[in-house]
């Protein structure tokens, strides 16, 4: 039975997101900004159609922002985690497998679909579906392979006369759609790459799949190779049930204003290690290393700049938001030095691990990270900080918090908020 996968990926996601609890804003243009609201990340039709680029820095579009009246949006992550959640929640109840490939994308195994109803049929059902249920448009691309299903999902975006849905099952439409994507559009083809294709005469995608995979093997990678061979039908990316774990954990920002006293500074590392810390449970990983890290903005020349970073092996894993804490602490205190306004800092955790792969300290008890009590402290914690409005923390990370991410036009947490629930007058 030859394979078919969907690709069911959201429009303009973030802004789509930001769409739907305002209604006043159908017809008007959205741009959703970046940490401190600095760039913008994301796009409405609208703000596409009047050029708007992706990464812009907000200040150099103040006058198109006046003209035509965009409406700007702080990154509301904590919406756009949920929704996504409730589009990933509304497609396995439609497909028998569902790999999620992004925040805004999931993979679909339709194999076998085909036998109870037209695979394009049933990609207007999805589409359908999930917008009864989510309210959240979304573009569904099939293919019998990854790489296909994507390039089926570009036409699908682009050309409007689809409805949002193309099935590239057959061969011969596949060819005639790929005369039409340039490399670049292809899953997998980078800049890079895409400059090097073009030199060699290969401008799109068809030109690509008739290439040998070998010699482009050679040449580029064994990446290279496979997509070539999946843009050719045959599938070489393997199906994930589950996400791989992860090989390391970030969390870092850049201040809403220059952290200039250690205290601060203090304060916001505890934060992003506690952050990173809870990302690591809800994981079930321990980490055995991290690192700590700050500087200055590297954009103000007229400042004195600073940066310094160092890390650290732990004697045993752990995933103890205090014993992380303080270490994280430890590290940051010595590196520290007066008179410079820091711009931005993080903590990274590495050299993950599940329970079973711990290797505990031969001349000491069991520490304090992989202890029962510990565990059902950080439990309690965990669940409280997900479910009510009174957050639990350590004391360090208690302060003014005058690092905090500038967000002047953050809308509000209508799914995950009781007090901001949207009200109909």
């Amino acid at each position: 039975m030859k394979t078919v996968f969907a690709l069911v990926d959201c429009n303009n996601f973030y802004a789509s997101c930001e769409k739907l609890f305002r209604p006043d804003l159908r017809d008007t243009p959205v741009v959703v900004l970046s940490n401190n609201d600095g760039c913008v990340v994301a796009r409405s039709k609208e703000a596409k159609a009047l050029g708007i680029k992706m990464g812009v820095p907000v200040h150099h579009i103040r006058s198109e922002i006046r003209q035509y009246g965009i409406h700007l949006f702080s990154s509301n992550y904590t919406l756009y985690g949920d929704m996504s959640r409730r589009v990933m929640m509304t497609l396995e109840a439609l497909a028998p497998r569902v790999d999620v490939y992004s925040i805004d994308e999931a993979f679909l195994d339709l194999t076998g679909v085909d036998r109870v109803i037209a695979c394009e049929d049933f990609g207007h059902q999805v589409k359908d579906i999930v917008v009864q249920d989510t309210g959240l448009p979304v573009c569904v691309g099939i293919a019998p392979t990854r790489t296909l299903a994507k390039l089926a999902n570009y036409a699908a975006k682009k050309y409007k006369a689809t409805g949002g849905v193309v099935d590239l099952t057959d061969a011969d439409r596949q060819r005639r759609l790929m005369t039409l994507v340039p490399v670049d559009e292809v899953w997998g083809v980078g800049r890079k790459i895409s400059a090097k294709l073009q030199a060699m005469g290969i401008t799109t995608a068809l030109e690509l799949a008739d290439a040998d995979p070998s010699t482009l093997r050679k040449q580029f990678s064994v990446v290279l190779e496979r997509t070539i061979r999946e843009l050719n039908g045959i599938a070489c990316i393997p199906w994930e049930d589950a996400p791989q774990p992860k090989k390391q954990i970030m969390c870092s920002r850049s201040f809403g204003a220059p952290v200039k006293v250690l205290s601060d500074l203090e304060e916001a590392v505890a934060q992003f290690a506690t952050r990173a810390t809870e990302k690591l449970r809800a994981g079930e990983q321990y980490a055995g290393a991290l690192m700590v890290f700050f500087r200055t903005n590297p954009f103000r020349t007229e400042l004195p700049q600073y940066s310094n970073s160092t890390s650290i092996r732990l004697t045993t894993s752990t995933q103890d938001s205090r014993i992380i804490v303080r270490q994280v602490l430890s590290l940051l205190r010595p590196m520290y030095r007066a008179g410079y306004d820091y711009a931005k800092a993080g903590v990274m955790l590495s050299d993950l691990v599940n329970k079973a792969a711990i290797q505990e300290d031969l001349f000491a008890g069991p520490s304090a990270g992989q202890d029962d009590r510990s565990a059902r402290l950080l439990s309690v914690m965990d669940e409280i900080n997900r479910t009510s409005q009174i957050k639990v923390c350590s004391a360090r990370q208690v302060g003014s918090a005058v690092y905090a991410m500038r967000r002047e036009h953050l809308s509000p947490s209508y799914t995950t908020n009781w007090s901001q629930l949207p009200t109909v007058r």
